[in-house]
């Protein structure tokens, strides 16, 4: 291999990782619940508290990339991941594993704030389309493999096996990094942004945290509301943080790009629409079904395998295809896909998925390789940094809330169904959550085509 092309490998290899344990986990879950003694809503914080903190910290991990170094972060992301990934193999309580997978999701944020911007740095013209093709496919694998890896372990040694194996994929890849990634960084970084870091973070916490909460104690709990109030308080504060100073670690003035402005959305709804929808399919399955956790992750292969092969399709057509021809009709499909997969009835087949999971598969390939690229194609390759992890922190975002929001209303329909048939609540909850995420997957694909441009991109990224 030309020896140009190890800083791609090395950020593949950790955003494989990373990736691997967000769709990984899913399958696992049910297992978790028994052997914790855990609830819904620890369940809901497992997926959660790795997704927040993915999301609080992007931000600044792509500031301090800029400033003190691109390689340097990503390595240090690497460390923490990995060790965060042997306290979860090692946890006793739900508690823990949630603390566990809070501090594995930071560095999970370092990684992933800054591994774009290392391709956005290693590569330019042909070969940066190249780069983002391979990445998106391999976002495309871990999503395709993660179930069956999760299911694999997980029924054939222990749920535990999904965290531990991360440890030699860690060592390797920072490896890699160490011997092979130049290091880069903006030559006029922005000050570490305090003020900005601690509202945004604590803003995104108790959003989540009351969305968690409400599943279980009821939109009418005055902590709930407390904490939402307390989430518009903070995010109100780091916009004001951010438009005071002179170098934010935000940069507000980006959202006088529609494109811009396009790709934040569509990083929020794959998100919040598809992907915050897998846990309760993956819960419908084992619980309502009474499927093993391998037999879940055979049968997401249905749905992931078509990510894996409309990505790196997509990667190709980058070069010669708007950006925005990719990601709505992307979206177009994902929306189809989620009614597609409604008016499940109890008793029914797992088969009755398939038709949904074959489209939302295609849909998702064609959004995740140029939404890779829009995160970054902004701005000038300097502060790549920050607009990786701007974007990045959207992803996560969806994520986080997609499964608090989409968990309360799965909750709700549970309750009322009590009493009942037990697979009345499932079904209803589950056609429930996959309308909401229908509405949410067409209106970006809307946004995405009216808002991407291709004369927003700078020179030297894809158009």
């Amino acid at each position: 291999m030309d020896r140009k092309w190890l800083p791609l490998v090395a950020v593949a290899a950790g955003v494989f990782m990373l990736l691997l344990d967000v769709t990984i986990v899913n399958v696992a879950l049910p297992d978790i619940q028994i052997a914790l003694h855990a609830s819904l809503s620890d369940l809901q914080w497992v997926i959660d508290a790795y997704a927040l903190t993915l999301a609080a910290l992007q931000l600044t991990a792509g500031s301090l990339a800029d400033r003190f170094g691109r390689r340097l972060l990503f390595a240090i992301g690497i460390v923490v991941f990995t060790l965060g990934s042997l306290l979860c193999g090692l946890s006793g309580n739900s508690t823990f594993l949630s603390l566990s997978r809070a501090f594995q999701g930071i560095g999970g944020a370092i990684m992933f704030a800054t591994g774009l911007a290392i391709i956005a740095n290693a590569f330019h013209g042909r070969d940066r389309g190249v780069a983002f093709g391979v990445f998106g496919a391999v976002t495309g694998v871990a999503v395709a493999v993660g179930p069956v890896i999760g299911g694999a372990l997980t029924s054939g040694l222990s749920w535990r096996w999904i965290f531990l194996v991360n440890i030699p994929v860690g060592v390797g890849a920072l490896y890699v990094t160490l011997s092979a990634v130049e290091e880069s960084r903006d030559p006029n970084p922005r000050p570490v942004d305090y003020l900005g870091l601690v509202t945004f973070s604590l803003g995104l916490a108790a959003l989540v945290y009351g969305l968690i909460r409400s599943s279980e104690d009821g939109w009418s709990d005055t902590g709930v509301w407390v904490s939402l109030i307390a989430s518009v308080v903070l995010l109100l504060a780091f916009v004001a943080a951010e438009l005071l100073q002179k170098r934010p670690m935000f940069d507000l003035s980006l959202f006088r790009k529609p494109t811009f402005v396009g790709g934040l959305i569509a990083a929020f709804a794959i998100s919040a629409s598809l992907f915050a929808a897998f846990p309760y399919l993956v819960l419908y399955m084992q619980t309502g079904l009474h499927l093993s956790a391998i037999e879940v992750g055979v049968r997401f292969l249905v749905l992931s395998g078509p990510i894996f092969v409309t990505a790196a399709i997509a990667g190709r057509a980058t070069e010669n295809v708007p950006i925005r021809f990719l990601i709505g009709p992307g979206f177009a499909l994902v929306g189809i896909a989620l009614l597609l997969m409604r008016g499940l009835e109890p008793g029914g087949s797992w088969t009755h998925f398939i038709p949904g999971f074959i489209v939302a598969g295609v849909g998702a390939g064609l959004i995740n390789v140029p939404l890779a690229s829009t995160a970054v194609g902004v701005v000038e390759p300097a502060r790549a940094g920050m607009a990786s992890g701007i974007n990045s922190t959207l992803r996560q975002v969806g994520i986080a809330t997609g499964v608090a929001a989409l968990g309360t209303i799965f909750s709700h329909h549970v309750s009322q169904a009590r009493g009942q048939n037990p697979l009345v609540g499932l079904v209803d909850g589950l056609n429930a959550i996959l309308l909401v995420g229908a509405i949410l997957a067409l209106f970006a694909a809307f946004t995405s085509l009216i808002l991407i441009r291709s004369k927003d991109f700078v020179s030297s990224s894809p158009s």
